[in-house]
């Protein structure tokens, strides 16, 4: 008891600072103070100090951006290294970086000793690489359906042969590309408007393996992603995102600057992000791509390549998708032994010399050479290391198109990723830092260790941490109404008729002004093509415009109805009566036969847990508390949620699942539900 006091007599000066900083500024940008917003800010002060890390689920409405920015400016004006902000998303990103902090400084500067440095850190494939416009790189545009992943064509000396001439769209938007890069001061894809596809993008960009690198390249004390990285090492705050952050934690590479604060935003999002970030994908045909362009660029032999591609593709062909529980066979693993035999040759074969130092051709194929080694190797070791690998046919999942059934004819794909990511989180992350994550969604129930335990939060050696809830400053029993149709059956493939009945029902009595949430992009469109002709409001649906085009109508028309699927779930912020009814079809499980979260459910059953809730019911659950999360964004808000599975109330994992949620006032009767949506309807303006 005596150190606790000693502690906050210590940290009193910090908070202190703080405290008034916040004020200062919620008052300067026209705002309202709130408690949860005081507390959050106190909190991550503390941590800060105390080195400590924090879990901090601050619901819709607190004003986190604030209670999280103030304690690192505040921290950054004694500190020699910059303090670090890293989203999942673009649009947070580009949020922090273009509208919080700005207000945020030009309200607080005079009460700083200093004024304040902000840098952006992407990877290079966001930048306009010069060398590139210049003709440093040979132009390779790829077969159709060729996969490589890591940047198949780089550049376009001679854009009219390459991309189809200045009048095709394709060439006309490198030529805008071209103007544009002329005139830009960062060279930063966002901030060119309109923007273009990314096929055009990659004819002026390069990713960071392809990169000559600052000692070979001739421009690089002209380039705009290390000139981003140098303002960012000089910089106070850095935003970043959480592919950077896992680059950084698991590569060891020097992305980022030295940090040693770091805010994690949208922090439910991690683990996965990060995941995806250490994926890997191999096919023979990246072998015969990379043969083809070490022969091209490099005059090397690759004989030995070729024929260990050919052996690989006999023996994976006619394999079955799906997760390998005992991993690769022997076959498997001889051919990518010979294969990373093959390449390790190439690549001691290509090595560069002093007449071609700046050969960007060279490097592509060098690039693609490493990258192939890299996964051989692997793959060879993914037992030792833990990790999960399976096969796949194309892609079986898309997060705007939803599952598609895999096409069984394509050529095989051998795919890996961590079983976890959790150790090397711990050792590269929240070693010798001090982490802060928060996220409107963070906690199940009062929860946190679900979420700790996929960070490596949990078990022997875990750090400490604390876990915060600070609540939010929605009255949800009285705003909103959540509503479960526990008399529809249990979804099965597609939408059944009486879901489609209860939906008509639903929009019919709101008067529109519906947001609907699908678990496919095939299942929104069937959803708005059955009910476009039952009703008579507008229905606009993902992928019929661009997404900011669809919000805006969506928030402009308050009758107007919008159906989409994941990525909506999480990115819209419309308050008012534009949005007075969220529809979500089902409940967001991962497939059954997700090869990863397969091979995580089991891992947890093996040591003596539950797979299904620690993984796909936790999983589920995050993700509907931010599909419901999207109903209530200010104090005025009213609406309901409205779920179409069953399921939610009647299966055993149910109370589970609404413990994320918010509070809503919680109802089965679907009268009672019609009668507050018509009520909502006539009192709209």
């Amino acid at each position: 008891m005596v150190e606790k006091v000693a502690a906050d007599v210590v940290e009193s000066v910090g908070e202190k600072f703080t405290l008034e900083l916040l004020d200062k500024a919620v008052d300067g940008m026209g705002g309202q103070s709130r408690s949860g917003q005081h507390e959050m800010a106190r909190q991550v002060t503390r941590a800060i100090e105390s080195g400590e890390h924090l879990l901090v689920q601050a619901g819709t409405g607190t004003g986190k951006s604030l209670a999280y920015l103030i304690p690192l400016i505040a921290h950054s004006m004694d500190s020699d290294k910059p303090t670090l902000v890293s989203t999942a998303t673009l649009a947070l990103q580009t949020q922090i970086v273009g509208r919080d902090l700005p207000r945020l400084l030009e309200t607080i500067s005079p009460a700083l000793e200093r004024p304040v440095n902000v840098a952006l850190v992407k990877g290079r494939a966001n930048y306009v690489c010069l060398q590139k416009l210049e003709g440093g790189f040979p132009s390779e545009e790829p077969s159709e359906g060729q996969l490589f992943s890591l940047g198949e064509d780089t550049s376009v000396p001679h854009f009219a042969a390459a991309v189809g001439g200045p009048s095709s769209q394709l060439g006309k938007e490198v030529i805008r590309l071209r103007e544009w890069a002329e005139k830009t001061a960062t060279g930063d894809r966002d901030e060119l408007m309109p923007g273009v596809t990314d096929r055009a993008w990659r004819q002026v960009s390069v990713t960071s393996m392809e990169c000559l690198g600052a000692q070979k390249c001739p421009l690089a004390e002209e380039c705009f992603s290390e000139q981003a990285r140098a303002r960012a090492a000089e910089a106070d705050v850095v935003v970043t995102n959480h592919a950077m952050l896992a680059v950084s934690a698991f590569e060891g590479l020097a992305v980022l600057p030295e940090y040693d604060v770091v805010v994690v935003d949208e922090a439910h999002e991690l683990q996965d992000r990060v995941t995806g970030a250490v994926t890997g994908q191999l096919s023979v045909a990246m072998v015969h791509a990379a043969a083809s362009s070490a022969r091209k660029h490099t005059a090397i032999t690759v004989d030995a390549l070729n024929a260990a591609a050919d052996r690989l593709d006999m023996a994976i062909a006619g394999v079955p998708n799906g997760l390998l529980p005992n991993g690769l066979n022997d076959e498997q693993l001889d051919c990518l032994d010979q294969l990373r035999d093959a390449t390790r040759a190439a690549l001691s074969d290509s090595k560069t010399d002093s007449s071609n130092a700046v050969d960007g051709g060279r490097q592509l194929a060098r690039s693609r050479l490493m990258l192939i080694l890299e996964l051989c190797e692997r793959m060879l070791a993914a037992k030792e290391n833990r990790e999960v690998v399976w096969f796949s046919r194309n892609s079986t999942f898309d997060p705007q198109q939803g599952y598609s059934p895999p096409d069984e004819t394509a050529p095989a794909l051998i795919n890996i990723a961590p079983l976890s990511v959790a150790g090397r989180l711990r050792e590269g992350l929240f070693a010798g830092h001090t982490v802060v994550l928060t996220s409107a969604t963070l906690a199940i129930g009062s929860a946190f260790e679900p979420a700790a335990g996929g960070l490596g939060l949990i078990g022997e050696g875990a750090p400490s941490w604390t876990g915060l809830d600070v609540g939010s400053p929605f009255d949800y029993p009285k705003q909103g109404v959540l509503y479960v149709a526990k008399h529809l059956p249990k979804p099965g493939r597609g939408t059944s008729p009486e879901a489609l009945d209860e939906l008509e029902d639903l929009i019919r009595a709101s008067g529109g002004g519906a947001l609907c949430l699908f678990s496919s992009r095939r299942a929104a469109e069937e959803a708005a093509e059955a009910m476009r002709p039952r009703l008579d409001v507008d229905i606009l649906c993902q992928g019929e415009s661009t997404m900011a085009a669809l919000v805006k109508q969506f928030a402009d028309e308050p009758d107007t109805c919008l159906f989409g699927t994941m990525s909506l779930w999480q990115g819209v912020d419309v308050p008012g009566g534009s949005c007075r009814l969220v529809v979500i079809d089902r409940i967001p499980f991962p497939r059954p036969d997700d090869p990863l979260m397969t091979a995580r459910s089991r891992a947890v059953a093996q040591s003596g847990g539950n797979g299904f809730m620690a993984v796909s019911a936790t999983h589920a659950a995050i993700r509907l508390a931010q599909g419901a999360g999207r109903l209530i964004r200010s104090t005025g808000d009213k609406g309901v949620v409205a779920v179409l599975d069953s399921r939610l109330s009647t299966e055993r994992y149910g109370g589970f699942l609404r413990a994320a949620l918010p509070p809503f006032w919680a109802t089965t009767d679907r009268n009672v539900v019609r009668g507050v949506l018509e009520r909502l309807s006539g009192k709209k303006t």
